[in-house]
């Protein structure tokens, strides 16, 4: 169960390991681009073109649906990058249902943990294979594995290295609880809240920059947000977004306003921050395509 290309990895990887798949159950064909073509996910167009049988329901509570489901009599089922399960879908096969997720649980619970990590400046982060049981992203855990996170490194980066190291784990885990060697394991219960971080979705209100923040703090946020959705700011009442910079920490704090632009209108474009300048380097203006700051300031005066 599974929708865009971070799930065909895993997918990719459970057939390459001679996994019997007896189906596919992925979101329904979307309008895309200008002419609202439908538009098949990433997972579904993998298992039309290695022939398995693939399921689209609307609602997960659909009769038919549940039925057809029941129909394949799965010993197990793997969720990765789906939605939210209702109980009578994750409790059918024998074998329960094992979800893979991008963080080290239980830190990073929720939608976008990559992102997050990324934002928050971790110098890790990792994946987790775990059973799925009511309360999101709290089940028991199965195995884990952790990998650095760049200083540089983008959430599109991280995205990348981890669906390679995830899909690997996910074979793992199945191989494992095939043999009966895999224990278990509780995630920790009661932990304050301070030490507990989560990965909400991402709305407009969390991708704005805050110019009065620290250049670091400024910085890991595009990074975090790139290349999708993007960092926020302003243009001249247009919506700007940021999705690569370098970070300029100043010895003496700038004496300019933060949010201030600086450019020298042919290769330079920066915004000063409360300790420093964020140089922009490719970016995005509202209505406009996405391009490298010396092509924008080319056709853009400042």
């Amino acid at each position: 169960m599974g929708t865009p290309e971070f799930a065909v990895a895993s997918l990719d990887a459970l057939v390459k390991a001679g996994m019997q798949v007896v189906a596919v159950v992925t979101a329904p064909d979307k309008p895309a681009g200008r002419g609202l073509q439908l538009t098949q996910s990433a997972v579904k167009r993998y298992a039309v073109e290695h022939q398995l049988p693939v399921l689209q329901p609307v609602k997960l509570k659909d009769p038919v649906f549940l039925d057809t489901l029941k129909s394949y009599r799965a010993d197990l089922q793997i969720v990765v990058a789906f939605r939210m399960l209702p109980e009578q879908v994750w409790n059918m096969p024998p074998m329960g249902t094992i979800n893979l997720h991008g963080s080290l649980l239980p830190q990073y619970r929720g939608a976008a943990p990559i992102n997050w990590a990324v934002i928050n400046g971790e110098k890790e982060t990792g994946v987790t294979t775990f059973k799925l049981q009511h309360e999101i992203d709290t089940g028991n855990i199965l195995l884990q594995k952790k990998f650095p996170i760049g200083e540089n490194s983008t959430a599109g980066e991280i995205h990348d290295i981890m669906k390679e190291i995830g899909a690997g784990l996910l074979v793992e885990t199945v191989q494992q609880l095939i043999k009966g060697t895999l224990t278990e394991q509780e995630q920790p219960k009661g932990i304050a809240a301070a030490t507990l971080k989560h990965a909400p979705k991402l709305f407009t209100e969390n991708c704005t920059i805050d110019w009065n923040q620290s250049t670091h703090t400024i910085y890991n946020l595009i990074r975090g947000l790139s290349p999708y959705p993007g960092a926020l700011t302003q243009l001249d009442g247009k919506i700007l977004k940021i999705y690569k910079a370098t970070q300029r920490i100043s010895a003496v704090p700038p004496t300019q306003k933060p949010g201030s632009l600086h450019s020298d209108g042919k290769t330079h474009f920066s915004f000063a921050t409360t300790d420093g300048y964020i140089s922009v380097e490719e970016l995005q203006l509202e209505g406009k395509k996405k391009m490298q700051v010396q092509d924008f300031l080319r056709g853009y005066r400042i």
